[in-house]
């Protein structure tokens, strides 16, 4: 039998082998879905993304399995630095496996941080003000990628961390982070980190800077382990800036650059 008959064949096989699959595959999927364990059935908007035959694929059962080779050409697409397919493939990623934090995680890390620097720095456009828009175009993709992935994990702590992250470090928007770092403490499992990131953002907010130093000198109060060299030098900025006594301010010595 040639090559081709061969691949018809298990293309086939895989197609039957799903259909058959279908009716206890959807009814295990209801109850996935009343569990919050999965999303609905796949869009039909996502057949034009992936191909006819892996949306078959996907419907009869197969979708993580989908999502896994899917992603696996999004790394070649990486390697060949091909952003906008790149985004093409996370967004269909993405749609199958909206449960999976990883997937979300990276596509937006991808998109935010090396797709929006290699537009920045594209040597193949002389056009400054396009290298810019494109860059920020990324970045938007990225957030978006984020605020999505939240929307269908809204009570884990990872996706609103890397959102504080990316607020911080991309958009300079130091009110929202804060806000973000605030969201992922308040998750089960979140790292005692975040609360002291909250403050250090709420530092950089004009306004908030009496705010900032009550949850900043309310860390420091916690101990030793708390009065980290940020810790430390953010409060003693607060305490001239705000006109704390003397007696009141903290006693450490400002940590050495």
């Amino acid at each position: 039998m040639r090559p081709a008959g061969k691949w018809i064949l298990v293309a086939a096989a895989i197609v039957l082998f799903g259909l058959a699959r279908l009716p206890f595959e959807r009814s295990l999927d209801r109850l996935q879905r009343m569990s919050g364990l999965r999303s609905g059935i796949p869009e039909i908007s996502l057949r034009e993304q992936i191909g006819q035959l892996s949306y078959a694929a996907a419907l009869g059962g197969f979708r993580s399995l989908v999502a896994a080779f899917l992603w696996i050409d999004a790394h070649t697409a990486w390697e060949q630095t091909a952003w906008g397919r790149m985004a093409g493939i996370f967004q269909s990623v993405t749609a199958l496996q909206p449960r999976s934090l990883v997937y979300w995680d990276l596509s937006s890390w991808h998109m935010a941080w090396n797709a929006a620097i290699a537009a920045r720095e594209n040597p193949r456009e002389p056009s400054e003000l396009l290298r810019i828009r494109a860059e920020r175009e990324y970045k938007r993709l990225g957030r978006d990628f984020l605020e999505r992935g939240i929307a269908n994990n809204p009570d884990s702590y990872l996706l609103h961390e890397r959102l504080g992250v990316m607020l911080r470090d991309k958009f300079s928007d130091h009110a929202g982070a804060a806000a973000a770092f605030d969201r992922a403490a308040q998750m089960d499992g979140a790292p005692a980190y975040v609360k002291r990131m909250a403050a250090y953002e709420l530092a950089q907010v004009p306004g908030r800077e009496k705010e900032a130093y009550d949850r900043l000198r309310a860390i420091y109060d916690l101990g030793e382990s708390e009065r980290l060299p940020r810790v430390i030098t953010l409060l003693g900025e607060l305490e001239t800036k705000l006109g704390v006594p003397q007696h009141q301010r903290i006693q450490d010595p400002a940590p050495a650059d």
